[in-house]
């Protein structure tokens, strides 16, 4: 029975520090990262606007739903697989070198916005670069994206995926 009380003690301590350092980290991060693609910028462009066709290449995407425009502004819901349904906008639109999405549900533990930024490079080819302006608000959450999630691994995952539906194995760069 001593055992089993310092279990749950133990247990009980280890949850109130991951809680307790996750209060003590910034509730917002910034991240940037890059790859290289050889198709030129208006093919990766369209890759990337193309959201009814994000299941076929992003793995993590199970289905997408447009939502109806709001103010001017165009969406749609990702159902992604362990995240449920993400509401997202484009608050900003400058075919083929611009583009800013926006998580448009402010009752979800994390949300901010995605900054694409696609620049030709001398041969023709693209630097796709995204910054995630983001947050997470719990704590506990918060303490799981820096250490053991890493706030680099939604970003990174989805640059890969990109790169895998032009067929290329890409190099992330910061």
């Amino acid at each position: 029975m001593k055992w089993l009380l310092l279990a749950v003690v133990a247990l009980v301590a280890l949850i109130v520090a991951v809680i307790v350092i996750g209060a003590l980290l910034p509730r917002n991060h910034t991240v940037t990262r890059a790859i290289r693609l050889k198709p030129p910028p208006q093919a990766v462009w369209q890759a990337i606007t193309d959201y009814n066709k994000f299941p076929a290449w992003r793995h993590d995407v199970e289905k997408v739903e447009p939502l109806p425009a709001a103010q001017g502004k165009s969406g749609w819901i990702e159902t992604v697989k362990g995240a449920g349904r993400i509401p997202l906008e484009i608050t900003e639109s400058v075919a083929p070198q611009h583009l800013v999405t926006h998580i448009a549900d402010l009752n979800l533990p994390f949300g901010g916005d995605w900054v694409y930024t696609i620049t030709p490079d001398a041969a023709g080819s693209s630097i796709v670069r995204i910054t995630e302006n983001g947050f997470v608000s719990n704590p506990f959450f918060r303490f799981m994206s820096k250490f053991v999630f890493g706030q680099r691994a939604t970003v990174d995952n989805y640059l890969k995926a990109l790169g895998a539906k032009f067929g290329e194995t890409v190099t992330l760069e910061d």
